[in-house]
Parts: C-alpha cells; sequence; structure tokens
C-alpha cells in the first residue's frame, strides 16, 4: 500500500470537498452562471481523480512496478493544472488561463492509460 498517494488522495478530495461548497455557497451571487458550472467541473474532477489516487495507492502492491506510480503523479499533476486553472480562471476572470486546462485533461488520460497497462501487466 502506498500511503502517499492514499493521503495525498484524501486531502486533495477534502479539497474538492470544501471546493464544492465555496462554488455553490460563495460564489453563486458573484460569477456567471456559465462560471459557475466552469468551477463546479473542476471539483468534480479533482474529486473523480482524488478517488482515483486513493485506489492506486491500494493496488499499488498488486500492480507492482512504475507505471502504477506514473499514473497516481500523472493525476496529481491534472489536478493541479486542470482543476487548478479552472479555479484560477473563476476566480480571477484571466480567460487566458483555459488555454492551459487541456494540458491537465491530457494528464489524467495518461494516468488511465498507465493505470490499465500497469494492471494488464500484473501478474496478481
Amino acid at each position: 500500500m502506498n500511503r502517499t498517494f492514499i493521503a495525498l488522495g484524501a486531502f486533495l478530495a477534502f479539497l474538492a470537498v470544501a471546493a464544492g461548497a465555496f462554488g455553490a455557497h460563495g460564489l453563486k451571487d458573484k460569477v456567471s452562471p456559465d462560471m459557475l458550472t466552469v468551477f463546479e467541473t473542476a471539483a468534480r474532477y479533482q474529486m473523480y481523480h482524488a478517488l482515483a489516487l486513493v485506489l492506486i495507492g491500494f493496488v499499488t502492491e498488486k500492480f507492482p512496478g512504475r507505471l502504477i506510480t506514473v499514473a497516481g503523479w500523472l493525476f496529481i499533476v491534472g489536478i493541479a493544472i486542470f482543476s487548478g486553472s479552472l479555479y484560477a480562471l473563476v476566480l480571477s476572470g484571466q480567460r487566458w488561463l483555459g488555454a492551459i486546462t487541456p494540458i491537465g485533461g491530457v494528464a489524467f488520460m495518461a494516468g488511465w492509460i498507465c493505470f490499465g497497462i500497469a494492471a494488464l501487466r500484473s501478474r496478481a
């Protein structure tokens, strides 16, 4: 079991819940409905990948090797870039931040590919 991924996943899930609550209650009357949807998307994807990170922490022994570790770090990078850029876009109004969001999405997709390959290569 990789406690680092489990702990980071739990912390990032906590932050996703906090971000969701902030968006629903703190931003409701401060940003447009479109921007609120963007903020909610950031929180939702953060939660999905925080939970995936917890799962990776539990399967690192079942799927040993470098790919499962790479998958975990790609999910962390994806959360930082995808969700982080969307949060910053909504809070700052700087639309150019949306241009880097796809980099985080690619990190998410690469993480899932690594996760799948690690599972297929496992001898367990």
